[in-house]
Parts: structure tokens; C-alpha cells; sequence
């Protein structure tokens, strides 16, 4: 085994060789993570760690357009474990084949369960906490994801709650992992 291969398998990362959002190749990191053995995810669609379809089709749409313009993609999200358990997982993506971005690149992925535990979101419930998470105002959410002012702040609401914080600064640091 060479001296990247070796890098590869054993970085303490989750890495991963995506073509067409297809996994080619993942480390023992990226396995342990997700719940198996690297021979498990050969050939297997990346589609299958997204809690839904729409998540999948929401979050690879935005990781395009980014991707067409500087080549990189990264984000926080949940994501789903073989067992169907879900966790926060921070990922970070770079495309080998910038004239087509999903064709091949090379993504790695963090377990941040520890720091960050899930408490059950719908789908939007999610967008808007990650949008909140990157310090944009409730009108700035709203426009990006097409709904009105008071729609973005009814959400808001409902994640003040489940999340048992009583002010914006507090949600974020809850949503983050930051200590209190």
C-alpha cells in the first residue's frame, strides 16, 4: 500500500471517492461513521444517507450551484447511519472534475453526534436552523428559501422550543455544539 492510500485509509476523517454522487471508494473512517465495512458502500448512492428524498434533491441542488462556481461544497446537516439512527455530520466536498462537479470529486464527513445531538426536525425545520446557524436574519431565510418573514419566524418559534432556549444567541450555540 502506498503512502496515500495508506493516508487515505487510515486519515481520521471519513473520506470518501463520490462519482455522480455514487461512492466509488470510502476509508475505515467513513465506514465506522456510517455503521459498517468499507466493502459496504462500494457502488452504493450517496441518496441513501439523507434522512428523505427531498433532502437529498434540497442540499444536492445547493451543493451544485456552489460547486459550479468555486469547485468546493460544505455544509452541516443530518444525515442517516445504515441503521437508520440520524446524526449531524459536517461535510465538505471538492471536485476533481470541475467542468461537470458531481462527476468525480473527493467529500469527507464528520461525526459531530457528540457535540450536536438531533432532535427531530421536518425538513424545513432543519434549512431554517442551518441558514440561522449562518447568521442570516429571518428576512435573508425567507428569501432564500422562497417563504415569507413571518412563515421563516413561525419556525424559529417552534425550534426556540424544541430546543429549549429562550433567545435567538442561545438557540445558535445549542444548534452549534458550543458549550454554554
Amino acid at each position: 500500500m502506498s503512502i496515500a492510500e495508506t493516508a487515505f485509509e487510515h486519515a481520521p476523517i471519513g473520506l470518501c471517492i463520490l462519482e455522480n454522487r455514487v461512492i466509488c471508494g470510502c476509508n475505515a473512517m467513513f465506514a465506522e461513521i456510517f455503521g459498517g465495512t468499507s466493502a459496504d458502500y462500494a457502488h452504493r448512492p450517496l441518496a441513501d444517507f439523507y434522512p428523505s428524498p427531498e433532502d437529498y434533491e434540497r442540499i444536492g441542488q445547493r451543493g451544485l450551484a456552489a460547486m459550479r462556481q468555486s469547485g468546493r461544497y460544505g455544509d452541516e446537516r443530518i444525515m442517516r447511519r445504515d441503521n437508520g439512527g440520524l446524526f449531524w455530520c459536517r461535510v465538505r466536498g471538492q471536485s476533481l472534475t470541475p467542468e461537470d462537479p458531481f462527476r468525480r470529486g473527493i467529500w469527507s464527513f464528520s461525526d459531530l453526534s457528540q457535540e450536536r445531538p438531533v432532535v427531530a426536525l421536518g425538513p424545513r425545520e432543519r434549512e431554517v436552523a442551518i441558514l440561522t446557524c449562518r447568521g442570516m436574519t429571518s428576512k435573508e431565510i425567507g428569501k432564500e428559501l422562497d417563504l415569507s418573514y413571518r412563515t421563516v419566524e413561525a419556525y424559529r418559534a417552534k425550534l426556540l422550543a424544541k430546543f429549549n432556549a429562550r433567545k435567538l444567541a442561545e438557540l445558535v450555540a445549542k444548534l452549534s455544539g458550543m458549550p454554554l
